[in-house]
């Protein structure tokens, strides 16, 4: 008898950007602008805590949502930070990586047919998760004429019958598009007006350059029909460590936490502690990191447009997603002949579904002499 795999799953697209990067493996002298990882070590007091966890034998299982410690630290962090309140015991489950929470999410509260609203370009998992648990995916697209933002418009075109939530992602991967208070109010009036749960993932929170990051949630009158998520691995550059937590309605973080405790059961304790010491004591290694992105997110805008690929000035994150369109080619042909002609690589904007085509995203989480040899190879190929 021939195994036959679940439809579902046999349907389901690859990520765009690992099945790129399988042709990046083995090349030598490429420079890797693709990967959305941060190309600084972990802090040293982060590393040290998760080292001594260790030497001290904190080896076990914790509670399925996390250690309470790590949950309080969350809860404190962000009622000093931005004024939300949140039950440690209750109201928090601390995930493996802000990846894990969104499935969760999914899972814990579509039934099957439920409409999720998604802007695109938007982060690849994003429509998969969805997808995997049954729901519909409603893409709302996002376009370089309103900075890739969402606009309040649009959610109210697309609430028909049966939308259930929304998803949002600010700062965004791949775009580096945020929202300021003001355009976070807007939407958030129209995501009442249509009874939509908002699952938003502000895990570049602290990556914002241009205005203070708004959490969705801290809104009034949001709290109860927003899950918060965030996490360590993009502002702390702890991407090993797998952490993330979300935050929500005690009866959606009970049911995320039933199955995350029959799939994951519990994040690594190693993990928890080292964020734990992140949160107490963090600010400034994030605040360095912040300085640097920002210094090359200024330097990458300004070169690429003198270089002729129109590129608009992101807000947040470590990605610039600049047009190709003068170049005539699809955006997986640019990414693929500038990877064999000149050793750069970046992700093709289609990745990000159909609204990134005629794009590509550069991460800019790299040295600053990598970035202009970059621009410079990227420049030669544009003369050909």
């Amino acid at each position: 008898m021939t195994m036959e795999i679940s439809k579902k799953v046999e349907q389901l697209a690859p990520s765009g950007i690992r099945a790129f990067f399988d042709l990046v493996l083995g090349m030598k002298d490429v420079i890797s602008l693709g990967v959305g990882e941060p190309d600084f070590v972990t802090p040293w007091h982060i590393r040290e805590k998760a080292i001594f966890s260790l030497e001290e034998g904190f080896t076990s299982y914790t509670s399925n949502k996390g250690m309470l410690e790590l949950r309080r630290q969350i809860a404190h962090f962000l009622g000093h930070r931005y004024g939300m309140t949140y039950d440690p015991e209750e109201e928090i489950l601390v995930t493996v990586g802000v990846s894990e929470g969104l499935d969760l999410a999914m899972r814990a509260i579509l039934n099957p047919g439920d409409k999720v609203l998604i802007p695109e370009p938007s982060y690849v998992s994003y429509r998969p998760v969805v997808e995997l648990a049954g729901g519909t995916p409603v893409i709302l697209t996002t376009t370089l004429e309103n900075g890739f933002k969402l606009t309040p418009s649009q959610i109210e075109k697309a609430c028909h019958k049966g939308v259930k939530a929304m998803m949002i992602n600010y700062p965004c991967n791949p775009t580096g598009a945020s929202y300021t208070k003001e355009e976070l109010q807007a939407i958030a009036r129209a995501a009442q007006r249509h009874n939509l749960f908002v699952i938003s993932d502000e895990v570049y929170d602290e990556l914002t350059y241009d205005f203070p990051h708004t959490p969705l949630a801290s809104l009034r009158g949001m709290k109860d029909h927003v899950l918060y998520f965030n996490g360590f691995s993009k502002a702390y550059a702890m991407t090993g460590f797998r952490i993330g937590w979300v935050c929500g309605p005690a009866k959606v973080v009970a049911a995320m936490t039933k199955i995350h405790q029959y799939t994951m059961l519990c994040a690594p304790i190693t993990g928890q502690m080292a964020a734990e010491e992140a949160l107490k004591n963090g600010f400034k290694s994030v605040q360095e990191m912040k300085k640097e992105y920002n210094r090359r997110r200024r330097y990458i805008v300004g070169a690429l447009n003198e270089i002729g690929l129109d590129c608009h000035m992101p807000q947040g994150a470590f990605y610039v997603f600049p047009s190709i369109g003068r170049t005539g080619e699809t955006s997986m042909a640019f990414a693929q002949n500038l990877l064999k002609k000149k050793k750069v690589a970046l992700v093709p904007g289609g990745a990000f579904g159909a609204a990134g085509e005629g794009y590509v995203r550069i991460s800019y989480a790299s040295s600053y002499e990598n970035l202009k040899e970059a621009v410079g190879r990227i420049k030669d190929y544009l003369k050909r």
